[in-house]
């Protein structure tokens, strides 16, 4: 498939203002893609890709613990028991307290660690690899017309993310069911992206 083409199509047909970003996940670390340089979050990844990025990155890249763990790069047995807790949320205002965060981690869903080595990142236009999840910034009204595009001929309906961070509910959970997620981003995503009030699917 010609994903140049794919990603203009999406981009005037939707009339996007970012950039689609296609994701694969790689059990090597590919040797045709420049590794990421430095440390940043998923979400900030994805900002990189929508500016023109091509890269992969692996568990040394990654500097948000959500990011590491949802993705696969590293379980979650490795970070230290204050941060599996949930307690920096509260600190930062987001649960009331450790068993609110808890809760809302029950419906977290993650790729399973110790598979994959390198998670790709690059502009759909530009991914010369057949991405396992493309990920799209859009408003409302675009958000629905791909959720009634997909439905057209398969017929299934789309899952709403709900406050859970994007690396799960708009990463691993598209990977992991093969169906269109959408949501409003996490408090991380809209922080470290930028995304205001716009909608993330």
């Amino acid at each position: 498939m010609d994903y140049r083409e794919t990603g203009e199509r999406f981009k005037e047909l939707l009339k996007l203002e970012n950039e689609p970003v296609a994701i694969k996940w790689s059990v090597r670390e590919p040797e045709d893609i420049n590794r990421e340089e430095g440390k940043s979050r998923f979400c900030e990844k994805l900002e990189k890709a929508m500016k023109g990025e091509v890269f992969y990155s692996t568990a040394d890249e990654e500097d948000c613990m959500g990011g590491a763990r949802y993705t696969g790069l590293r379980d979650v047995s490795e970070f230290p028991a204050n941060m599996r807790s949930g307690a920096f949320l509260t600190a930062m205002g987001l649960y009331r307290d450790i068993p609110a965060v808890q809760r809302s981690w029950r419906n977290n869903i993650n790729i399973e660690p110790g598979i994959f080595r390198a998670v790709i990142f690059a502009p759909l236009g530009m991914a010369e690899f057949e991405p396992d999840v493309v990920f799209l910034i859009c408003n409302a009204r675009q958000a629905m017309e791909i959720l009634h595009a997909n439905a057209y001929d398969s017929g299934s309906r789309g899952l709403g993310a709900d406050s859970g961070p994007i690396c799960s509910s708009m990463a691993a959970l598209p990977y992991l069911t093969g169906k269109v997620t959408y949501g409003f981003g996490d408090a991380g995503s809209r922080r470290h992206m930028g995304l205001g009030m716009k909608t993330s699917w």
